[in-house]
């Protein structure tokens, strides 16, 4: 995730939601989206708007995914292709925020000690392992999911990645404070009511069960699930770090956004 300047006195003119739009796609992915305003009420349009992004990202790892199955490819190959779309979307950015994230929890130092860790450029030993499992479980799951169908693996994509910018729409909400007085923390952290982030999951999950619907009656149950268990991973995990760093990050959001997507897809591949 991109870091951002400290949040300003804000704008006399209203944000319309192209401006949140444009937040959202300017910070949470690479694409050539000029931001243009960094005001708390943009952040708040931004964070709203998260779903969006992932929505784009999902699309992009399912058509990524989808051509090599449907030329005859195998599962773990279309597997990989899906993945790795996310990761070069974000730049890494996510990812490494996990690896960062988990370095600071393995640390087991004290909240301005683990910050500290979190902001140095190199990846310690629980950052990389982390990744590596991390990694292995979504391949693994999307290929388990191309393997029932391209249709699967590919709404797989979507569902995932709509649940990992939900994820951090949840995180930006009132009660959850910033770790650090700067940064993407600082910027968005409880910038959105908590009623509004309640009723936009609620929207969300509505979209993949409607989605899900397109695979049978159960899939739209099924694909409600595994949002759920997308966005209870992600509460875990942000509990944890609020409790261990006094707030959130750049880094933990990061981190909220892989936790997210991994346990939708798991839960997709339990059903």
């Amino acid at each position: 995730m991109r870091n951002l300047p400290s949040v300003g006195p804000g704008y006399p003119s209203p944000v319309l939601p192209l401006n949140g739009i444009r937040f959202a796609f300017g910070t949470l992915t690479v694409l050539p989206v000029r931001v243009t305003r960094w005001d708390r009420d943009a952040a708040r349009a931004g964070m709203l708007s998260a779903p969006l992004a992932g929505l784009v990202v999902g699309l992009v790892a399912a058509a990524a995914g989808s051509v090599p199955a449907l030329l005859g490819a195998g599962p773990l190959l279309a597997a990989v292709a899906t993945v790795a779309v996310p990761a070069a979307l974000t730049r890494g950015l996510h990812l490494d925020g996990l690896a960062d994230t988990a370095d600071g929890l393995g640390s087991g130092k004290p909240a301005e000690d683990a910050l500290r860790i979190m902001k140095q450029s190199d990846i310690g030993p629980f950052g990389v392992i982390t990744l590596l499992f991390v990694l292995l479980a979504q391949v693994a799951a999307v290929a388990e999911l191309y393997g029932r169908g391209w249709a699967y693996g590919a709404l797989g994509a979507v569902v995932s990645g709509v649940t990992a910018r939900l994820a951090l729409t949840l995180a930006s909400r009132t009660g959850v404070p910033a770790a650090r007085p700067e940064g993407l923390g600082a910027a968005v952290a409880e910038s959105v009511p908590v009623r509004t982030s309640l009723a936009v999951a609620a929207l969300v999950t509505a979209g993949c069960a409607g989605a899900g619907a397109l695979l049978g009656g159960y899939a739209a149950a099924h694909h409600a699930l595994a949002v759920a268990a997308g966005l209870g991973a992600a509460q875990l995990l942000l509990r944890h770090c609020v409790r261990r760093f006094g707030g959130v990050t750049g880094d933990v959001f990061g981190a909220l956004a892989e936790a997210a997507a991994t346990a939708a897809l798991i839960a997709l591949v339990l059903g």
